[in-house]
C-alpha cells in the first residue's frame, strides 16, 4: 500500500508539472529529409498545386493543410500562380495516435503498439492526456511531405518531408510549423535527414 501512495503521488506531481508549463513555449523537434536539384530560386518563382483524387474528395479535411503549405511555400519566397506556373506541387499529410500495447504491465514496447489513424481540425491548443494507470498519454503522430516538378520538363527537383510525435497536439498549429521546417534552407538544403527544433507559445 505504501509503495502504492508513492507511485500515485509521483504521477500526479508528474501530471501536475506537464499541466503548469501547458502555457508556456512548446518544443517541436522534427525529422526533417530533404533533397533537392535546385540551385536558386525558380524564375519566376511561382507553382500550381495538383491535388491527388483523395484530396479532391476531402475538400474539407485537406483544406487547411493546403493553406498552411502554401504560407509556407510563401515565406520562402514561392507564390501561387496556377495560371503560369514554373514548379508544380504535390502535398501529403497524415495524423494517428498510438496506443501502448503492455502499459499495465510494463512490458516489452511500452510506448509503441498499435497505431490508429485519423483526422482533428480543432482550433485550439491542447493536451491528450490520461493518468489512469492502465491508460498511459497517448502518443500523437504528425507527418507533412512536399514533392516539386518543373512544370516543363515533369522531372522533380525538390523532395522533402518532416515528422513529428508528441503527447501534444494542435493540427492546424502542427501542420503549419512541420511545413515550415520542412522547407527549411530552401533551395539548397543539406541533403538527407536532419533534425529541426521549433519553439512554439500555444495561444489561449
Amino acid at each position: 500500500m505504501t509503495y502504492m501512495r508513492h507511485l500515485c503521488t509521483l504521477v500526479l506531481c508528474a501530471a501536475i508539472g506537464l499541466l503548469a508549463g501547458c502555457a508556456g513555449p512548446r518544443l517541436v523537434e522534427s525529422d526533417v529529409s530533404s533533397f533537392s536539384t535546385l540551385t536558386t530560386l525558380p524564375s519566376p518563382p511561382t507553382y500550381r498545386i495538383e491535388r491527388l483524387p483523395s484530396q479532391q474528395a476531402h475538400e474539407a479535411t485537406f483544406a487547411p493543410i493546403q493553406a498552411q503549405a502554401e504560407a509556407a511555400l510563401a515565406r520562402v519566397g514561392l507564390r501561387r500562380d496556377d495560371a503560369n506556373p514554373r514548379l508544380i506541387a504535390q502535398l501529403g499529410a497524415e495524423g494517428g495516435y498510438a496506443t501502448p500495447r503492455y502499459w499495465s504491465n510494463y512490458g516489452p514496447d511500452p510506448f509503441y503498439g498499435r497505431w490508429g489513424w485519423g483526422w482533428g481540425y480543432g482550433g485550439r491548443w491542447g493536451w491528450g492526456m490520461n493518468w489512469m494507470m492502465d491508460s498511459p498519454p497517448t502518443l500523437y503522430h504528425r507527418r507533412v511531405s512536399l514533392v516539386l516538378r518543373d512544370a516543363a520538363s515533369q522531372q522533380v527537383v525538390y523532395e522533402t518531408s518532416a515528422v513529428y510525435e508528441d503527447v501534444w497536439t494542435s493540427d492546424p498549429a502542427i501542420y503549419g510549423v512541420l511545413f515550415d521546417q520542412a522547407l527549411t534552407d530552401f533551395p539548397r538544403p543539406p541533403q538527407g535527414p536532419r533534425k529541426l527544433r521549433t519553439e512554439l507559445t500555444p495561444q489561449p
